[in-house]
């Protein structure tokens, strides 16, 4: 596994395990550290335990064995220990239809701070500052059923956002969104990780998490398999099979273009994450072609 140069982590598991009430083991003595300011896409296959993850870390679920620490201290379940919790780790449901259930958009987005106890005037101003992160502003006076799912999906978001969390989770963000709004989300996930805040994803799309993430956890049936950075984890074909994933194609093409000795094929090369990444790689290796070619003439 890659931890070279990880922070300390602001969610742990440890130990954890969890079993439905059918008997479907969803978490199976798992281990794992979310970095602390860091972009982190955990992965895997259906049913390895994403989602079970997620609402132990936001308290709603609690180990049946094992502990859920925040901040290097282990969750209390009592009603000031989850009230932290939640004012501290913000979950963003994969369907924001779970999430919404107020009339109109700034009803909504203003639920979480007034259910923490704020002052009127501390509500309004965590509602705005939410609605102008995730630029809605033309949503606000809206019911919440004429929006579109993309447009529901940035409201859940501004919920979460106006309770000011340290720690934003969002379980399969980008499931169902066409590639406009999946980049506009991302977008907004960037601006959230930019303010210092910890922003944890799952999702099954490789090439996603090999372009944004700062780090990756891959799970395979409640277990760890592998985590750290994104281009050193990919590289290992045998645990991206085990996770039942797929090698992202930009790891593929710089793999292939060292075989056909257009890239140099050293270890210390680091891979490429995004196109404009292997651009750059592959301008620079032709101008050190151009150069030896000159030398030898």
């Amino acid at each position: 596994m890659d931890t070279a140069r990880v922070p300390q982590p602001i969610l742990e598991a440890h130990r954890v395990t969890f079993a439905y009430p059918d008997g479907t083991v969803a978490l199976r003595d798992l281990s794992v550290a979310i970095p602390r300011g860091r972009r982190t896409a955990i992965l895997g296959g259906n049913g390895c335990g994403k989602s079970t993850l997620f609402l132990h870390f936001d308290g709603i679920l609690r180990p049946q064995s094992g502990t859920i620490s925040l901040d290097g201290r282990p969750v209390r379940y009592d009603r000031h220990g989850l009230a932290d919790l939640r004012r501290r780790v913000g979950l963003v449901f994969q369907d924001p239809d779970s999430q919404l259930f107020t009339a109109n958009v700034r009803q909504d987005i203003s639920f979480g701070p007034t259910n923490l106890g704020w002052s009127e005037a501390d509500v309004r101003a965590g509602v705005d500052q939410a609605v102008r992160d995730t630029e809605i502003e033309d949503l606000v006076d809206r019911p919440t059923h004429l929006l579109s799912y993309g447009q529901k999906k940035r409201v859940a978001i501004a919920g979460v956002l106006a309770m000011a969390p340290e720690v934003i989770i969002a379980d399969e963000p980008t499931a169902w969104l066409d590639p406009e709004m999946t980049a506009k989300l991302l977008g907004l996930l960037d601006r959230i990780a930019a303010q210092g805040r910890t922003v944890v994803i799952s999702t099954h799309d490789v090439e996603l998490a090999m372009a944004w993430a700062d780090h990756v956890v891959l799970l395979r049936q409640g277990t760890l398999i592998g985590t750290g950075r994104p281009e050193v984890v990919f590289c290992d074909e045998v645990l991206v099979r085990e996770a039942r994933l797929v090698t992202p194609t930009i790891l593929r093409a710089f793999l292939r273009l060292q075989e056909r000795g257009l890239l140099p094929a050293n270890a210390s090369a680091r891979p490429p994450r995004t196109v404009d990444q292997l651009v750059d790689l592959l301008a620079a290796g032709a101008e050190i072609r151009d150069e030896l070619a000159r030398v030898g003439s």
